[in-house]
C-alpha cells in the first residue's frame, strides 16, 4: 500500500471517529425522538463507512459484504422508525 493511501485512510478514520462521537452525543442528548432516530441512522451510515475503509486497508473483500448487510438493515430500520413516528404506536393494518 502506498504511503499516500495509508495516510488518507488514517485521516478518514479520524474524521469518521470524530463524527461518530458527535452523532453519539446527539443520540443521547436528543432533544426529540426524531433527532435520536436521525442520529441512529447517521451512526449506522458512518459505521458502514468505517467498515468500508477497513476493507480497503486490509484488502479483504468480505468486509464489503458486511457493510452492505449493515446498510440494508439500517435502511429497513429507518423505514420502521419513520412509520412509527408518522403513525405512532397504533397501527390500523394488522
Amino acid at each position: 500500500m502506498s504511503p499516500i493511501l495509508d495516510y488518507t485512510l488514517w485521516v478518514c478514520f479520524a474524521v469518521l471517529s470524530v463524527a461518530l462521537f458527535f452523532a453519539l452525543w446527539r443520540l443521547f442528548k436528543g432533544p426529540t425522538l426524531p433527532d435520536r432516530v436521525v442520529a441512529l441512522e447517521l451512526i449506522a451510515s458512518m459505521t458502514v463507512g468505517i467498515i468500508g475503509l477497513y476493507a480497503i486497508r486490509t484488502g479483504r473483500d468480505a468486509f464489503i459484504d458486511v457493510a452492505m448487510v449493515l446498510a440494508i438493515t439500517a435502511f429497513l430500520s429507518a423505514i420502521g422508525f419513520a412509520r412509527y413516528l408518522e403513525k405512532g404506536s397504533h397501527r390500523d393494518d394488522h
